[in-house]
């Protein structure tokens, strides 16, 4: 990679090993290589301890375009990287890359938090129609019984018509659930202390009434000091019989082990992506209930999902070298309130 008298912004890519191979498609490295002096093949594993060649290409750079397992931007990779004025992240939360040395430098950082939101709403959505359904249940009971006879009165108490969903966090996510809630029948109750004026449709209410008054809770807070055990055992009492709670944000958010107890009594239901720690002991309970969906924190981008992120990842590449300002564009007071 070396200086060129064109407008392209020299580019580096810098991700965890294998990363690039599920992110990009040889369309988007095509594209990549129109729109930046660039090497699309060449990775970035380890900025703190680069190899000749990828030393070279950090000093010319003006773009990193990142995505999981980056190296922290410290001080001593930015030394670096002098030409360094930008920070594409292919991916959502920059918070485990970018340092306060990024900051105090003036980068401009952008991320594709967009894109990945949208998968998790969709596995939300999901989650919440099943859960209505009771989809989980029946389907273990309809392999024991093996006959229809009964299944009407057992239903009884189902379905998702007029049922109340509480949203937890008016997070992008939380946000984006609520646009794919709007075309059903249910009363949306959404919690957030920094929201005084609700989305459309739905009705803002304090943490512990929400649980109170809720079906389904889903969990759509960022990961803060403030948030750490927000789930505790007031709201977990709080739910009625039956409440199905899902969590696809950060395990942290939960009491788990105020959870459990309601969780083995079969008073409530989960539909958990994420738990604390992220994958549970092998003798939790959590791996055997019948009443808990436990699923690998698969909510987020997911195969060919990835590329959703790679797309716009490229398009803010592509403003930077117009340029214009990115479309998703991430600042230091952001990260105080969010993922």
């Amino acid at each position: 990679m070396h200086p060129t008298t064109d407008n392209r912004p020299s580019l580096l890519l810098a991700m965890g090993p294998g990363v690039d191979g599920r992110l990009l498609t040889d369309a988007h490295r095509t594209r990549l290589g129109r729109l930046a002096h660039t090497d699309p093949h060449l990775v970035a594993h380890d900025l703190t301890a680069p190899t000749p060649r990828v030393a070279a290409a950090l000093a010319e750079a003006e773009i990193l375009l990142t995505c999981w397992g980056a190296t922290p931007l410290t001080e001593d990779v930015l030394a670096r990287a002098p030409r360094l004025k930008a920070v594409v992240h292919a991916a959502g939360s920059v918070k485990h890359h970018i340092t306060d040395a990024c900051w105090e430098r003036g980068l401009r950082v952008t991320s594709a938090a967009a894109a990945n939101a949208l998968p998790v709403a969709e596995y939300t959505l999901a989650a919440i129609l099943f859960a209505g359904k009771r989809v989980l249940r029946s389907a273990q009971r309809y392999a024991e019984i093996r006959t229809d006879d009964t299944w009407l009165a057992e239903s009884t108490p189902w379905g998702n018509y007029r049922r109340t969903i509480g949203i937890v966090g008016a997070s992008r996510i939380g946000r984006r659930v609520v646009e794919l809630l709007r075309p059903f029948d249910f009363e949306i109750l959404l919690y957030d202390p920094y929201v005084t004026s609700p989305p459309p449709g739905t009705e803002l209410v304090g943490l512990d009434e929400l649980c109170a008054r809720s079906t389904v809770v889903s969990v759509h807070a960022p990961q803060l000091p403030s948030t750490h055990g927000m789930i505790g055992a007031a709201q977990l009492a709080a739910m009625p019989d039956g409440t199905t709670l899902i969590n696809t944000a950060r395990g942290s958010l939960v009491d788990e082990t105020a959870l459990l107890p309601h969780l083995v009594s079969g008073r409530l239901h989960a539909i958990l992506d994420v738990t604390d720690p992220e994958l549970p002991p092998s003798e939790s309970p959590l791996w055997t209930l019948p009443n808990v969906l436990l699923t690998p924190h698969v909510a987020g981008s997911l195969g060919n999902e990835l590329h959703r992120m790679a797309d716009q990842a490229l398009e803010e590449v592509a403003r930077y070298g117009r340029g214009e300002p990115f479309a998703e564009e991430v600042r230091a007071a952001d990260l105080t309130r969010s993922a």
